[in-house]
């Protein structure tokens, strides 16, 4: 079975935001049809293409496109592990940034006995998350499980 393509109603040559995501989702798909992916996955992915292509507004197009694109990502990422380029980098500098950023500033502030040092642990973090997120995407790479696409 085959990906389906969009097929929308909606023009979007007026909106050059709403292009730029109509383009960004149809390179996720693009992508997708070099990939052996199973059966009920492809399932998924046109119903998602049918609800975007049935949608007819402009506004209403641009929320449905970037949600279907966050839980296809999602999907993705659950069920073949396959993500796209940079994308354990992004999750992992939020998650470097609360998980280690906050507390180390809240021990610098302690410490100090000055909570102006807060600020100080986020960066931290940050350099932390987009450390451990650079060597997840690289093994990401590796295994051929990456996908040629940015998300923006």
């Amino acid at each position: 079975m085959n990906i389906n393509d969009l097929q929308l109603i909606v023009d979007i040559n007026t909106n050059n935001k709403l292009q730029q995501s109509v383009n960004q989702f149809e390179s996720l798909l693009r992508e997708l049809r070099k990939k052996t992916l199973p059966e009920t996955l492809v399932v998924a992915i046109n119903k998602m293409i049918e609800e975007i292509n049935g949608v007819t507004s402009e506004k209403q197009l641009q929320k449905v496109i970037k949600k279907r694109q966050f839980s296809l990502i999602q999907l993705l990422e659950k069920e073949v592990k396959i993500v796209p380029k940079y994308y354990y980098r992004n999750l992992w500098m939020a998650l470097g940034m609360s998980a280690f950023g906050i507390p180390m500033g809240v021990i610098f502030g302690l410490s100090l006995k000055n909570m102006a040092f807060v600020g100080i642990g986020l960066p931290i973090g940050m350099a932390i998350g987009i450390a451990v997120g650079n060597a997840k995407d690289k093994k990401a790479f590796d295994e051929g499980r990456q996908l040629d696409i940015v998300i923006k």
